[in-house]
């Protein structure tokens, strides 16, 4: 019997790698009808560690623009390693998501504001410089670090 994708979902929460692994690619090849649900579990109270990386990741991987806004969101997340695996499923969007991502370079939060200069730094876009730029005084080291990261990668390339 096929498992839904609620209890696929909780699969990525197994404690066997195996596990877990079957059911990132049972989502990822059901991923229309995924979608939505991982989208969801971003944002839900209670939601584990392991479950949100997992989201993140396949949400990348998707790449479905309806991810691109409750992914910003999770760079909000307390957990570094969900913010980084949020981030670097943005830096897979491409164009959808440079402005959304540049939109956010003024963020109060500085994990933000960092997230989406590495993130921007690795899809590349030109229209990323000048804005990356005005982070390169931020009082906040890994800010500054994105942010020169980030025009280095896009004026190389």
């Amino acid at each position: 019997m096929e498992k839904s994708i609620q209890e696929l979902i909780q699969d990525l929460n197994d404690d066997d790698e195996f596990v877990q692994e079957e059911a990132f690619g049972l989502l990822e090849i059901r991923s229309e009808e995924s979608l939505e649900p991982l989208i969801e579990v971003l944002s839900t109270k209670g939601t584990t560690k392991n479950v949100k990386e997992f989201s993140a990741r396949l949400l990348g991987v998707i790449g479905d623009e309806k991810a691109i806004d409750p992914l910003i969101a999770t760079l909000r997340d307390n957990n570094k390693l969900v913010r980084r695996e949020a981030s670097t499923a943005l830096s897979r969007m491409g164009d959808n998501a440079v402005e959304p991502l540049i939109n956010i370079l003024d963020d109060d939060d500085w994990r933000v504001r960092g997230a989406a200069a590495w993130a921007l730094g690795k899809i590349g876009d030109k229209r990323a410089i000048e804005p990356l730029k005005n982070l390169l005084d931020d009082e906040s080291g890994f800010v500054r670090t994105g942010a020169k990261f980030a025009v280095d990668s896009i004026e190389n390339t």
